[in-house]
């Protein structure tokens, strides 16, 4: 978007919003009364960006916006000699949480079945940190676009902060694509190249891309300008976006249950060294099936990604059918299906639809922090939603559309998105509420920092690191010595 450039009686200044952070920062002199008048610039100009005025008046800043929007706390600036950015202290604890989180259970999950993601149906400690990524992501684009909502309802910032969300999401894919496409190939087993016949398409950056690219244009394209002061005028204000979503949640679920799975066949290599290769068919022939083997999910995954390009070691490996040691990995039982070590994508292309209605949701709850000032006003608004969603998600579990992370079903999406709004609430009453901040720096620095985090320790990339330096051999390697690289 630029800077915007400030003209002022006998001192410079400059105002400037990054789209990312959704803040302005004023530095601002002395004995300063500021009035903005915005003026677009015209056909013949090439530059984009908006003019504004200051003037000694005793006009006050916000009386001088425009009156579009109407709502309570709908432009938030902040004034720092520094130029702080204004976060909301409470999103990024709550995003450091899901990061300890998701540290938490990438260890312990493997010496504690219970916390360790479900092999299938149900829901456990590990199948909570995808879902509140993507509340997160939905929280943090509201806040990033709608305290200049007024700025972005010009044309050419909507196009300049289209592009930007289209980088920023296609930065994410080939983020993710290189780390999580074959190139890293295990603690146990670290080898480096990519098989670009077998390399994997989806993963969890991708699916967080996707995500993150249809909000952001919902945000920027579909909203309504209406006066917001109750909840029934702020769904007014963004029925659009909630079109989107039921549409969203309407395809999943048509496809899901109406597309027809036949027979098909994957081919398992005879051993290590050998070439040739056992062919295993699984029989289908249904609709609407929920089960490892013969689900819409899967089906789509292999006819446009290819079979080739899914996630090689399928979670349902730890299942009963496919392991004696379940929850754990083991060896196969001897009357185990066919389709056991078939792969899989947790993070396929159906399942992800309705991952995006999980960002949209965090959106609403963002729109709720944007357009209401009052605590207890926000929290009510939040409570409601959490409340109804969670109980709607264990109706459909119990009258059988089973909550399942692998699936990304209905259910569990519903009661995963009520349970990160339960918890975002909490945070902040307790952050910006109570003002118990004391325990919070550590938190507010893996939350700034998750991305890197998440590099680190979930893609590998910290044993890679370990492993490269050794002593004489490559056996003798900082890992092998802690008991975490390959046994000699």
């Amino acid at each position: 978007m630029g800077s915007y450039q400030l003209i002022r009686e006998k001192k410079d200044a400059r105002l400037r919003w990054d789209p990312q952070q959704g803040d302005v920062i004023v530095e601002e002199g002395k004995n300063l009364s500021p009035r903005i008048e915005v003026i677009t610039s015209d056909a013949t100009s090439n530059n984009n960006d908006l003019e504004l005025s200051f003037q000694k008046s005793p006009t006050p800043l916000s009386s001088t916006l425009p009156k579009s929007s109407g709502d309570h706390g709908g432009h938030h600036f902040r004034r720092s000699k520094s130029g702080g950015s204004g976060r909301l202290l409470s999103l990024d604890i709550f995003r450091g949480i899901t990061v300890a989180l998701m540290i938490f259970v990438e260890y312990a999950g493997g010496i504690y079945p219970a916390i360790n993601h479900s092999p299938w149906d149900g829901i456990t400690l590990a199948d909570f940190v995808m879902p509140f990524f993507l509340f997160i992501v939905g929280v943090s684009l509201a806040l990033a676009y709608k305290k200049l909502f007024w700025v972005i309802q010009n044309m050419p910032c909507r196009l300049t902060a289209t592009g930007k969300a289209i980088h920023r999401a296609l930065k994410l894919l080939i983020l993710g694509l290189f780390l999580q496409g074959g190139y890293f190939h295990g603690i146990k087993n670290l080898t480096y190249g990519v098989d670009v016949e077998r390399i994997r398409w989806m993963g969890i950056l991708q699916r967080i891309a996707i995500s993150f690219l249809l909000a952001a244009m919902c945000e920027i394209w579909l909203k309504g300008d209406n006066k917001v002061n109750s909840g029934q005028s702020l769904l007014k204000r963004y029925h659009q976006q909630w079109a989107m979503a039921i549409m969203v949640t309407a395809l999943y679920l048509s496809l899901f249950y109406c597309l027809y799975v036949p027979d098909w066949e994957y081919h398992m290599p005879m051993d290590i060294s050998s070439s040739e290769a056992k062919i295993f068919t699984v029989k289908c022939g249904v609709r609407g099936d929920s089960g490892p083997a013969c689900n819409a999910v899967g089906m789509i995954d292999r006819k446009i990604l290819g079979i080739q390009h899914l996630y090689a070691r399928a979670i349902y490996g730890r299942s009963k059918e496919c392991s004696v040691n379940s929850p754990n990995n083991g060896p196969l039982p001897l009357d185990a299906p066919s389709w056991c070590q078939a792969p899989f994508d947790p993070e396929g292309l159906l399942s992800s639809l309705m991952a995006i209605v999980t960002c949209f949701i965090g959106l609403h709850y963002g729109h709720i922090i944007v357009h209401f000032k009052d605590h207890k006003v926000r929290i009510q608004q939040w409570l409601v939603p959490s409340s109804c969603l969670v109980l709607l998600g264990v109706t459909c579990d119990c009258l059988g559309l089973h909550a399942n992370k692998v699936l990304y079903s209905f259910s569990y999406m519903c009661i995963t998105a009520g349970a990160a709004g339960f918890l975002f609430t909490a945070v902040y009453m307790m952050v910006d509420v109570w003002g118990y901040r004391h325990w919070t720096t550590i938190l507010k620095w893996m939350g700034t920092n998750a991305l890197l985090i998440y590099i680190l320790v979930s893609c590998n990339i910290l044993p890679v690191l370990l492993q490269g330096f050794y002593w004489k051999r490559p056996e003798n390697n900082i890992l092998t010595m802690i008991g975490v690289g390959p046994k000699k």
